[in-house]
């Protein structure tokens, strides 16, 4: 990357309101990227709210309404995040009993609540049924026992979708595909256990099967996965009516009133670096709405309401995490070649991605221009583990010294929700930035906290 392009700023990677301006200095919704760590240090997540709030807008004209739209909290949650959703009128995932928790917190309406999970509690079935949740996707038959149970101890019928594996092979890390056989979500539908699981659930009193759910992994860009997954989940709902639609008190036509969701998850791909593209979702919703309805009218099926679970391609592009630069440190590669080390004060704590999955991320120098000649570079963390890599292999400008402002775009997905405590860092706060003011939304973590949990 030579240095004139390493000043710009990809407008499908960054946040839709950043800007370079004529002194150099990047802002985000007007504010100078630079005032931020003055103010709050480094590192730290500044989070666009408008561009937030944008996807959350497109998602929804995208799939026919905000109804049809739930953002998946795992991606990112705080109270602040679920009010801004639910003033979006999108509903929420929600995939532990503390992101529960802190939904019920935020005052998000309990009934535009879903709850996932492959290891659901008793407390967390027993809250989701009290707290009046809309429904819960079941993973096991013994989460389906344990929930009717608690439904029936409240007195309450709980609304539930089951979730299907499609056996769809996503392209993407095997650690985040998640419709293939060989794992641990949902139940299977080649072998059957999906048609028994739904079977058991319309025979449960306490319980009321709204629906099929199923997910064919994270960050995907091949979008005929979606629509071969709506298709054999669509086969499975036509067998459902056939079988059980007769003994329904309101015959086959009440049975499909009954299962009018079809939930087909999330994983929209987004662009973590210039050269990628994110999944046109607009196009993929369009076409897959229309193939939905066509597989539903060639099985002779109402189609159903078409629902999605968008979490990365929501909160992964409006947010960047800002770091200083300290040491800099050219190490010997091999045949005399040097590779430049570039270390940041963060790292896997803050960004696990790049040692979990090998996710790639690319930087830019945010406090001035840089105009050096491009070298050999890897952007390291702080922590003690040779894997604590940022950025494995770039060419970055060789001006690049101690002291500057170096941002990583698109870490607004799962970047602060799997940080952690390693070597005693505290998380770094979170910075909402609107109409050129800046708002602490999580506050920096200090020694302070990590005493504080500490029994004498």
């Amino acid at each position: 990357m030579d240095a004139d392009r390493f000043n710009e700023l990809p407008s499908h990677v960054w946040p839709a309101h950043a800007r370079r301006q004529e002194d150099g200095v990047v802002t985000i919704a007007g504010v100078p990227l630079p005032e931020i760590v003055e103010e709050y240090g480094s590192p730290a997540f500044v989070i666009d709210e408008a561009d937030f709030r944008s996807r959350c807008r497109s998602m929804a004209e995208a799939f026919g309404g905000p109804g049809n739209v739930h953002y998946a909290a795992k991606a990112f949650l705080t109270r602040a995040v679920a009010r801004w959703v639910d003033e979006e009128g999108l509903s929420l995932d929600v995939a532990s009993e503390n992101e529960l928790r802190i939904a019920l917190a935020a005052g998000f309406p309990a009934g535009r609540i879903a709850a996932h999970g492959n290891n659901k509690s008793e407390g967390f079935l027993r809250l989701c049924v009290d707290g009046g949740v809309g429904h819960v996707v079941l993973d096991s038959f013994q989460e389906i026992e344990r929930l009717a149970r608690a439904a029936a101890d409240a007195g309450a019928i709980q609304p539930v979708l089951v979730r299907v594996k499609p056996g769809i092979e996503a392209h993407t890390h095997e650690f985040i595909a998640t419709a293939h056989e060989d794992q641990k979500f949902g139940f299977s539908l080649a072998s059957g256990s999906a048609l028994r699981a739904a079977r058991l659930v319309l025979e449960s009193p306490h319980l009321r099967l709204v629906g099929l759910h199923c997910h064919v992994g994270s960050q995907v860009f091949d979008a005929e996965g979606f629509s071969l997954a709506a298709e054999r989940v669509l086969g499975l709902l036509g067998e459902l009516l056939r079988e059980c639609g007769p003994r329904h008190p309101e015959g086959p036509e009440g049975l499909a009133r009954q299962l009018s969701t079809l939930d087909l998850g999330g994983g929209y791909g987004i662009a973590y670096l210039d050269e990628e593209s994110p999944l046109d979702v607009a196009a993929v919703a369009a076409d897959l709405l229309a193939k939905v309805r066509g597989h539903a009218e060639e099985l002779g099926l109402p189609a159903p309401t078409v629902t999605v679970e968008p979490g990365r391609a929501i909160a992964g592009p409006s947010t960047v995490t800002v770091y200083t630069v300290g040491t800099v440190k050219d190490v010997h590669v091999e045949d005399d070649r040097l590779r430049r080390y570039l270390s940041v004060d963060g790292g896997m704590s803050d960004n696990i991605r790049p040692a979990l999955y090998g996710a790639r991320y690319e930087a830019r120098v945010v406090s001035r221009f840089v105009d050096g000649a491009p070298v050999d570079s890897r952007v390291v963390g702080s922590h003690c583990e040779s894997g604590d890599i940022l950025i494995d292999s770039a060419r970055l400008p060789d001006d690049i010294g101690a002291g500057d402002l170096l941002a990583i775009p698109a870490t607004g997905a799962y970047c602060y929700a799997m940080s952690s405590r390693y070597n005693a860092f505290g998380r770094p706060p979170v910075i909402a930035v609107s109409s050129g003011k800046a708002s602490v939304m999580l506050r920096r973590e200090t020694v302070e906290d990590l005493l504080a949990l500490e029994q004498d």
